[in-house]
């Protein structure tokens, strides 16, 4: 039965959350209702909460862009009762750059908690687009909440990895490679055949940690000159009798301009950098060094939703493991979880689970 309101927290304005309801709108052709089961809380939702970046639905609106949940009413009914996962970006696949088969960057695209008007993942239920919906199968132990995290912190790592065509026997950095997208996409990189998988990070408990799930070396470059850092790398390469001045292809998770800059000081012959993560410093790089290389510098920006079935099943069949590296909470918790994790006190990506 579809309940006649949405219980939601809304952001009324930048760093205030209001619990309330909404009425439940009328399905649109081609949208599903979907009951939400868990929303992961990500760094963007507390960039447009804290930092007032805008969203393009204006205040107030229900944040909110990792989803998962159960289907329960579509004009679709093979949909109805399945349980999904909502990807973050969702395209217009109408365009010419969805044609393209960049629909990843549609610039008619939508996103939860942010152009969905003021639908968004931290409530009960939410009506999205089903087209691009991607059905859960067979997840054996898994929680769906879990799965929520899916829509962006391991699909936007699955992305990067496709636009910099990794396959079986790559040689692979990421740096920020303990954080949050970082840690899956070391995952990522593993599971899709990555001979060797070098993290970097400045956090030397979760990089020890993360040595359990792919990383097969780690360098801590706090306290260290670039030269410094690079010399860690060579001799990891040496012991192992692999090339360190040509060939890998390094993913920047951080944002950070050291992050950047340590990156593009590791770019070397037929190499490919990868940014991922989001900042507003510039770097500075000399792009005949690109040249002299012939070296890739790729963007990577959310994921194509045709791509989460085969997240999905890297998750299911073990090659992406999500348990170790979050947690759930009652969405009732959202102010302190929001709290903690705009301190960076939070040692997992918390999943929020509706308590309304």
């Amino acid at each position: 039965m579809i309940p006649k309101t949405i219980h939601t927290w809304q952001m009324t304005e930048p760093g205030k959350l209001v619990r309330t309801e909404l009425p439940m709108p009328a399905l649109q052709a081609g949208e599903a209702l979907v009951q939400i089961h868990g929303c992961g809380v990500c760094h963007t939702d507390l960039s447009y909460f804290y930092m007032g970046v805008p969203t393009v639905q204006k205040p107030p609106l229900s944040l909110g862009h990792e989803i998962s949940g159960v289907v329960i009413a579509c004009d679709d009914a093979t949909l109805v009762g399945k349980e999904v996962i909502v990807p973050a970006v969702l395209p217009c696949n109408e365009c010419a750059i969805c044609k393209s088969g960049r629909g990843n960057r549609c610039l008619n695209q939508k996103m939860p908690g942010n152009s969905m008007g003021i639908y968004g993942g931290f409530s009960s239920h939410i009506p999205v687009p089903s087209r691009d919906l991607c059905v859960v199968h067979d997840r054996g132990n898994i929680p769906l909440a879990h799965l929520s995290v899916v829509a962006d912190a391991v699909t936007t790592p699955y992305q990067a990895a496709k636009r910099a065509k990794l396959k079986t026997d790559d040689l692979v950095i990421v740096i920020g490679a303990a954080g949050g997208v970082g840690s899956f996409m070391v995952q990522v990189a593993k599971g899709m055949g990555a001979k060797a998988v070098v993290g970097i990070d400045i956090n030397e408990e979760k990089l020890e940690f993360i040595k359990g799930y792919g990383a097969d070396f780690t360098i801590n470059p706090k306290g260290k000159s670039a030269k410094e850092v690079k010399e860690l790398f060579k001799g990891f390469c040496k012991e192992n009798g692999i090339p360190s001045n040509y060939g890998w292809k390094i993913f920047e998770v951080t944002g950070t301009q050291s992050g950047q800059e340590l990156a593009l000081s590791l770019l070397s012959f037929v190499g490919t950098l990868v940014v991922v993560g989001y900042g507003t410093a510039e770097t500075s790089y000399m792009l005949s060094k690109l040249m002299a290389f012939d070296a890739e510098l790729i963007g990577s920006w959310g994921c194509l939703p045709s791509y989460y079935s085969e997240v999905r099943d890297m998750c299911i069949d073990g090659r992406i493991v999500l348990e170790p590296f979050v947690e759930t909470r009652p969405m009732s918790q959202i102010a302190q979880v929001f709290d903690e994790a705009h301190h960076g006190k939070l040692k997992r990506r918390v999943i929020l689970t509706p308590d309304f």
